[in-house]
């Protein structure tokens, strides 16, 4: 191991023992005011200490080990010595001259620089799939880096027809390497406003997850134990903090930098010598599909964990279905009572659900649309759903305080039962800060499931993964993997359902988009569905 990551890790451990220290140690020049009201009965112990997780699941250097990504050999002074889409290239290995359903194909990827030298390192960022248009037909291909400028593509044939090659350069390894830095060094790259009343008077004051500045007034929820911090206005006491919205983004990149990360040399396809390839049938394989496990907790992603045909998604994970009428929806959901803690990426199903079922009302609560908390009831089936967003930071417009609960929080007061779906999605908002600063995060969620599993096991909990479609120094793809993977492990085991959604965004046709388009939320709520209502 290099002496940069040797420090990185160390620097990491020695957040991680600060944090710790902090929590209980406040500064006397700290005015700690608690904004959420103090629950009087006793709750489980959700703030237990940071070093208690990797304890119970490993150690944190075996977490970071997780994402750990190859570095350049040296530091790139011009843009010409990065990898290049418009220079790299690939062909197929292992040709033969014909290949069935259930087969692998393989692509061997060169790396070059602009100057058309082949790369002698690896830590590019590529994404591969096959596709087939006509078919509205897609599945992820699995990448390995050699780490020596060379990759391979590994393909599984899951359908019958055409299917092409497409293989995209999302970052350099010149890129991943500004991202991770920038990731670890500028936490305050986005930052937030809180919006300050007091006595006929107003201020708006920066805010963010670690403390700005010097003089501070930190906030920090008597539950789940969650903290934030804003600069003290002038002659406004903590206590006086009424609302939150999005602040903006600085820059933090030089010119070199920038040309690493321009849309020129991000997220492009890049030209091969594969030609579109005619997969036969072969029906051993569709028995294999068939004789898959029911949907249920515990039940792990395979690689890939499923594919598209005529648009609609195959899970090969469990045996999952589809949702194509209302009515059977409903038939699903009725009597449930449903709780979404996340972003937009999970509003997107509490909207879909509720213009799919007719019969779902929306109840006007009268608070800012984007950061909820949003409710919508079918008194008739007993269907209660609700999505709220999860706790600070989150970029959104203007809202309350009061309306931005800590998703830790409020699982507590969440009795659960077997009536009980919760779903939660925490990876979007989380991808500009140290990632000691997410794992802290994940250790709160994941004692607070932890609980709510002790009291009712029989709760069903459903964990989101992140999906594609960042594209910038502020949110990209290679950051939402990061944190991809470090979710997937957390709660592993645990008794929760992992539902797969990166592969599902990042093999359709559409165009990424971090909200993606209709057909492919309609896939995922439908598999959503399967584990709520699993076939025998």
């Amino acid at each position: 191991m290099g002496t940069s990551k040797q420090l990185l890790l160390l620097l990491c451990c020695l957040a991680c023992v600060m944090g710790f220290l902090y929590r209980f140690l406040r500064m006397d020049h700290l005015d700690t005011y608690r904004f959420l009201p103090f629950n009087a009965f006793e709750q489980p112990d959700i703030n237990i200490s940071f070093s208690t997780l990797f304890q119970m699941n490993s150690s944190l250097l075996e977490f970071l080990k997780l994402i750990d990504w190859p570095e350049p050999s040296s530091t790139v002074t011009d843009v010409k010595f990065s990898t290049s889409p418009k220079k790299c290239d690939y062909h197929l290995l292992n040709p033969r001259d014909s290949y069935k359903v259930g087969e692998f194909l393989e692509v061997f990827i060169t790396a070059r620089d602009h100057n058309g030298r082949p790369k002698n390192y690896g830590g590019d960022f590529f994404q591969a799939k096959l596709h087939s248009k006509k078919l509205k037909a897609g599945v992820t291909g699995q990448v390995k880096d050699h780490g020596n400028g060379s990759y391979v593509a590994k393909f599984l044939l899951l359908w019958t027809g055409e299917t092409e090659v497409y293989i995209r350069l999302i970052h350099s390894s010149e890129a991943v390497d500004v991202l991770k830095k920038t990731r670890e060094h500028y936490p305050g790259k986005v930052y937030f406003n809180g919006y300050f009343l007091y006595n006929g008077s107003s201020a708006v004051a920066e805010c963010n997850v670690q403390a700005v500045g010097n003089d501070v007034c930190t906030y920090t929820d008597p539950v789940s134990g969650d903290t934030w911090h804003c600069a003290r206005p002038q002659k406004m006491p903590c206590h006086s903090l009424i609302y939150h919205s999005m602040g903006g983004y600085r820059k933090v990149t030089n010119k070199l930098e920038d040309s690493l990360l321009s849309a020129s040399v991000t997220d492009k396809t890049i030209s091969g010598s594969v030609p579109p390839i005619n997969i036969k049938p072969d029906e051993s394989f569709s028995d294999l599909i068939s004789k898959l496990p029911t949907c249920r907790p515990g039940v792990y992603s395979s690689q890939p964990s499923g594919f598209y045909y005529e648009d609609y998604w195959t899970s090969l994970v469990c045996k999952g279905h589809h949702f194509p009428q209302p009515s059977a929806a409903l038939d699903c959901l009725k009597g449930k009572d449903i709780h979404m803690f996340g972003d937009s990426t999970l509003r997107q199903w509490f909207e879909y659900l509720e213009k799919f079922i007719p019969s779902l009302n929306r109840i006007d609560l009268h608070v800012n649309y984007k950061s909820g908390p949003l409710i919508a009831v079918d008194a008739t089936a007993g269907l209660v759903m609700r999505w709220r967003t999860h706790g600070l930071p989150i970029r959104t417009s203007k809202s309350m305080m009061s309306d931005i609960h800590y998703e830790a929080a409020d699982l507590a007061g969440i009795g659960g039962g077997p009536h009980t779906v919760i779903v939660i999605t925490l990876w979007a908002h989380f991808t500009t800060y140290p990632v000691i600063v997410y794992l802290e995060r994940l250790e709160r969620v994941r004692q607070a499931i932890t609980s709510l599993l002790f009291r009712s096991p029989e709760t069903t909990v459903i964990i989101k993964s992140a999906n594609t479609g960042y594209k910038s120094i502020y949110g990209s793809d290679w950051l939402s993997l990061q944190l991809d993977i470090l979710l997937r492990a957390a709660f592993k085991g645990m008794g929760v359902i992992i539902l797969d959604v990166w592969d599902m965004t990042s093999c359709h046709y559409l165009p990424d988009n971090i909200h993606p388009g209709p057909p492919v939320i309609k896939n995922e709520v439908d598999l959503m569905l399967s584990y709520i209502c699993p076939q025998k």
